[in-house]
C-alpha cells in the first residue's frame, strides 16, 4: 500500500527540520499539493499517494533541504493577486515588496480617478525582474499603461512570460538608459532594487546567496548604487508631481531619503513594512526646487 499524505509529511517535515529549514511543515505541505496536484482539503482526505507522485515528492524534498527554494521547486511565486512563473535566473519577490506595489498601485488609481495624466497614466519599473510589481499594477489598476525595464536576459525572459496577455510593455536594457523618449512623461516610476552590501554576503540563508540572481540582490557602495541611479532615471522619467517608489534595506531609509532630497524629491517618507522596519521610500518630482 502507498503511504498516506499524513505520514509522507510528517517525515518530510522532519526532514527538512533537521537541515534547518524556518517552515519545514509549511514548506512540506506545499510541495506534496504540488507533487500530486491536490488542494489542502484533498490531502486531508486522500487515503493514499501513488508511487511516481511520492517519487517526485522524495525528490523535491531532497532539493529543497539542499537550499533550493520552494517556488523554484513549484516554478510559482503569489505575489498580491497575481501568480507569477519563476525558476532558475530570476529574483522570487518578497512579500515586504507587496507594499512598495501597493504604493504605485494607489498612486495609479488616485491619478486615475482624478483624471491627471490623462486617462492613462503612465507607470514605469525599474529593475523589473519577474515582473511582479508590474502584473499586480495590471490586475489591479485598468488602464494604466506600464513599463517593465530589466536588464538581465535571464530575468526578461521571465518577465515576459509573466507579462504575457497584460497591457505592459517589457524593455530589455539598463536603466540608467532607459526609455529615452519617455522624459517628463511617466506618473509613477517603481523600483525594487539590488541594496544588499557585497559584504554581508556570507550572512544570508543559502537559498537566497546560491539560488537568487547576484544581480538582483548586490549593490556596491554599502548597497546604495543601484539606489542612487533609479532615484536619477526616476527624476529624469516623471512628469511634475510624479510620485517615486524605492525599497531598501530596513537600515538604509535615511540614505534614501537623502538621495531623494539630492535629486530634488519634495514629499520624502519612509514608509515601514508590516514587521515595523524602514521599507521604501516615496518622493515627488517638482518643477522648482528650493533645496528645503
Amino acid at each position: 500500500m502507498n503511504p498516506r499524505p499524513v505520514i509522507l509529511l510528517a517525515q518530510a517535515s522532519a526532514a527538512l527540520a533537521e537541515a534547518g529549514l524556518d517552515s519545514p511543515k509549511a514548506d512540506a505541505r506545499v510541495l506534496l499539493m504540488s507533487a500530486t496536484g491536490l488542494s489542502v482539503t484533498e490531502l486531508l482526505t486522500a487515503s493514499e499517494i501513488d508511487a511516481r507522485a511520492c517519487a517526485r515528492f522524495d525528490q523535491m524534498i531532497a532539493q529543497r533541504a539542499a537550499g533550493v527554494p520552494v517556488q523554484y521547486l513549484t516554478g510559482e511565486a503569489w505575489f498580491r493577486n497575481v501568480r507569477l512563473e519563476v525558476g532558475s535566473g530570476v529574483f522570487i519577490p518578497r512579500p515586504e515588496t507587496e507594499l512598495v506595489a501597493g504604493a504605485a498601485i494607489d498612486e495609479a488609481l488616485r491619478l486615475k480617478a482624478a483624471g491627471r495624466f490623462g486617462s492613462e497614466p503612465l507607470a514605469v519599473e525599474l529593475c523589473a525582474g519577474s515582473g511582479a510589481i508590474s502584473a499586480a499594477l495590471c490586475d489591479e489598476v485598468p488602464g494604466v499603461r506600464v513599463v517593465a525595464v530589466e536588464k538581465d536576459p535571464v530575468a526578461a525572459g521571465w518577465l515576459r512570460r509573466n507579462l504575457e496577455g497584460t497591457p505592459a510593455e517589457v524593455i530589455e536594457a539598463d536603466m540608467a538608459d532607459a526609455l529615452p523618449g519617455v522624459c517628463g512623461q511617466a506618473a509613477v516610476v517603481v523600483a525594487n532594487p539590488p541594496y544588499i552590501p557585497w559584504s554581508q554576503r556570507d550572512g544570508l540563508p543559502i537559498e537566497v546567496r546560491s539560488h537568487d540572481p547576484a544581480l538582483a540582490l548586490f549593490a556596491a557602495d554599502d548597497g546604495l548604487a543601484a539606489i542612487r541611479v533609479v532615484v536619477d532615471v526616476a527624476h529624469r522619467l516623471l512628469q511634475t508631481d510624479g510620485l517615486v517608489v524605492i525599497e531598501h534595506g530596513d537600515d538604509q531609509g535615511p540614505a534614501a531619503l537623502e538621495e531623494l532630497r539630492r535629486a530634488g524629491f519634495a514629499h520624502r517618507i519612509c514608509h515601514r513594512d508590516l514587521a515595523g522596519r524602514p521599507r521604501f521610500v516615496t518622493g515627488r518630482r517638482v518643477s522648482g526646487w528650493d533645496g528645503e
